[in-house]
């Protein structure tokens, strides 16, 4: 029963993060109907986002404990070692790209603020370093717990992260306008554009 309920958080608190990450991602849009408070109610939405994405953490290392009862191996087949190799190799550059980029975009990394400028550093190759980086870590604790069920949920991660910086894009759009927009033409949102 136990694993039921904790894999119904999970989805529960997948469900609320996205909701309130998205929510989260429109200062400059709720900024037309509330004035300046749109911002701090905005970081609001983004500290109870991450709340319930810590959530989701502690739900995955609940399932190593308590797996669903389900025709899925527990266990991949390879030996143990294996999937802590192949999360070290996940892990370093995925989480230097996100520390970059929550390096480079300093205080926004964690709380919208109507002052920030737009960002140097990597911000000037990638515009969403650290949703790359961070969509990744999700495999990188699935691997270290050693659940094909928690890798393959962990795809789900992929469209939702893709989604927040889409929203993310409409709102800084309305936010720094031209600018922005030639910037998205100069730089790839995940990857480097080539030079022509």
């Amino acid at each position: 029963m136990i694993e039921w309920i904790n894999v119904s958080i999970l989805i529960l608190s997948t469900v609320l993060m996205t909701f309130f990450y998205i929510s989260s991602a429109g200062p400059a849009k709720l900024e037309k109907k509330l004035g300046e408070k749109a911002y701090r109610k905005c970081g609001n939405y983004r500290i109870i986002a991450t709340i319930f994405e810590f959530i989701a953490v502690i739900n995955y290392i609940m399932y190593f404990f308590y797996p669903l009862p389900i025709s899925i191996s527990h266990y991949f087949i390879w030996d143990y070692w294996i999937s802590i190799i192949l999360s070290f190799f996940i892990l370093v550059p995925s989480l230097y790209i996100m520390l970059k980029g929550v390096k480079d975009a300093g205080r926004e990394a964690l709380l919208p603020d109507k002052k920030h400028t737009l960002y140097g550093g990597i911000y000037k190759k990638i515009r969403h370093p650290q949703a790359l980086g961070e969509v990744f870590i999700w495999w990188v604790v699935a691997f270290l717990l050693n659940s094909p069920f928690l890798f393959l949920y962990s795809i789900v991660w992929f469209p939702l992260f893709h989604w927040f910086c889409k929203a993310e894009e409409k709102d800084l759009v309305i936010r720094y306008g031209k600018p922005y927009i030639e910037y998205k033409a100069q730089t790839g949102m995940y990857f480097p554009k080539k030079k022509r």
